[in-house]
């Protein structure tokens, strides 16, 4: 009786957002990656695009499509116009986002809603004035939780990183991963899994949300801890200019109250709500593990993260910012 339920539910819900795009005078395309059941695409989009629906009185829908290109790929999806709609990782693309580099930080004491909102006020406060999105309409900024490092070998202490091969995104948590001592490959979330099933790499800073929504749990048993995360991931969500500017005024101006702040907001939400998944289905499987790093690696890790920070200041200052204004910003705001 429950899965019929569940059927008709689906039915139902899947009959209501083909009436919603019918009626719509806009149905704009969303590039996504990632699983289709992973928070991001399960919830974050169909409440973005329920809001949008909502504040334009259903003439503007969005409809999910994957593979349309691979994650590093996408910023250009949408700048060519190929999608309207996407989100990106921003340290996918080396060198092209400095400034997302502040808020992958490790050691943000609060959580993904938090930060993400803070994320959005201090970007336009300090370095919208880098352009580093042009050519797109910016509409979100999110950074999940904090980053651990899901292995197949079980890690016990801090030391024992430096003889693995870790996968890595790139940005932040690239460094980190080189300045601990191990190998770096660089490989987009989603072929994480392979990357350790087939033994080209030992373990995956990662999300925590990732051991499900990748199946981690599967190849990558242990889960050593870093409190406060080895690092953050900045990610951004982009529309097409084009598309934006092409819709009548009343239009665009219901989705700017979409847009912004609260979209940021929803976004880290998500990622918080994703990351007690993955935690918990991590410990309700067997043979799976975490491992929280002791007192003294836990010190030790601090002066790398400091390194770090000195080095992410230097490449944000070289791009015309000022990263101690910024810094502090984002501290005063975690702090409301």
């Amino acid at each position: 009786m429950k899965i019929r339920s569940l059927f008709a539910a689906l039915a139902i819900a899947a009959g209501l957002g083909t009436a919603a795009q019918a009626e719509a005078q806009y149905t704009l395309t969303i590039s996504s990656w990632g699983p289709p059941t992973s928070g991001n695409n399960a919830t974050m989009w169909p409440e973005i695009i329920k809001r949008m629906e909502e504040a334009t009185g259903g003439r503007v829908t969005g409809e999910l499509k994957f593979n349309l290109a691979p994650p590093p790929a996408q910023f250009d999806l949408v700048l060519d116009g190929a999608a309207d709609m996407t989100w990106i990782f921003h340290g996918y693309n080396p060198g092209r986002f400095v400034s997302s580099q502040l808020f992958e930080l490790p050691g943000y004491d609060a959580d993904s809603a938090t930060l993400s909102a803070a994320y959005w006020q201090v970007y336009q406060d300090h370095f919208a004035k880098l352009n580093e999105h042009r050519g797109v309409k910016l509409i979100g900024l999110m950074t999940h939780g904090p980053g651990q490092l899901a292995s197949a070998p079980r890690i016990d202490k801090l030391s024992d990183i430096a003889a693995l091969k870790v996968r890595t995104g790139g940005g932040v948590a690239g460094e980190v991963v080189g300045l601990l001592g191990a190998s770096r490959i660089q490989l987009p979330a989603p072929s994480a899994y392979e990357a350790i099933a087939s033994k080209a790499a030992d373990a995956s800073m990662m999300t925590i949300e990732g051991r499900k929504s990748y199946n981690l749990i599967e190849v990558a048993p242990y889960m050593y801890e870093m409190p406060g995360g080895f690092y953050r991931g900045s990610f951004a969500l982009l529309m097409n200019q084009e598309k934006f500017d092409s819709m009548p005024k009343d239009i665009q101006d219901a989705l700017e109250t979409v847009f912004g702040l609260e979209t940021s907001r929803l976004a880290g939400a998500v990622w918080d709500e994703i990351d007690r998944e993955g935690r918990q289905a991590t410990l309700d499987t067997p043979g799976n593990e975490i491992i929280v790093a002791s007192p003294e690696d836990q010190a030790e890790f601090a002066k790398l993260a400091g390194t770090v920070k000195e080095q992410v200041f230097a490449s944000i200052r070289g791009a015309g910012a000022d990263p101690e204004a910024a810094y502090a910003e984002i501290l005063t705001l975690i702090a409301k």
